[in-house]
């Protein structure tokens, strides 16, 4: 089928959904990996696909996260659809946003602070990516120090012979 833009293409697979969901979920599958597609219209064809088909959204959503030519803000919208469809793969895309030097800080801040809910032992090294490689906020799985109780105070010398 031949398209004049995006927004046909959406058009197009919003119409399947009633009759043909399985063709409806491939269409909007293949709009949001489409890298040729505008940022905005490959993450609502991705936001459609978790009631239809939820390996697809995955795939999507991932594709998405992962795309470095897609903006920030996208990115990371994209990633936020994944825990519920598959935690593994929203790890993932937390874990690349986070780790993206290209990205900004506060869209890489914020997918550090969503990857403990998929991924805690990823945490801490996301974080450590962000500004400088510091970590703007001890996260509790890295290694803090440990509280011991003080140490019993030295018994009292003894008096001094007289001189």
């Amino acid at each position: 089928m031949d398209y004049d833009t995006d927004d046909d293409r959406m058009t197009t697979a919003e119409q399947r959904v009633g009759h043909d969901p399985r063709a409806a979920a491939e269409a909007f599958r293949a709009i949001a990996c489409d890298d040729g597609v505008a940022d905005e219209v490959r993450l609502s064809a991705a936001e459609q696909l978790p009631r239809l088909d939820p390996r697809a959204a995955a795939q999507a959503c991932l594709a998405i996260a992962q795309d470095d030519s897609v903006g920030d803000e996208v990115r990371l919208s994209a990633a936020e659809q994944l825990p519920a469809v598959d935690p593994g793969a929203a790890a993932e895309a937390f874990r690349a946003i986070a780790c993206d030097d290209s990205v900004g800080d506060e869209v890489r801040l914020s997918a550090a602070e969503q990857l403990p809910a998929v991924d805690p032992p990823a945490d801490a090294q996301a974080f450590r990516g962000i500004s400088d490689d510091r970590p703007r906020h001890r996260h509790p799985l890295e290694a803090a120090p440990t509280l011991t109780p003080p140490s019993a105070p030295s018994p009292p010398r003894p008096p001094r012979p007289p001189r």
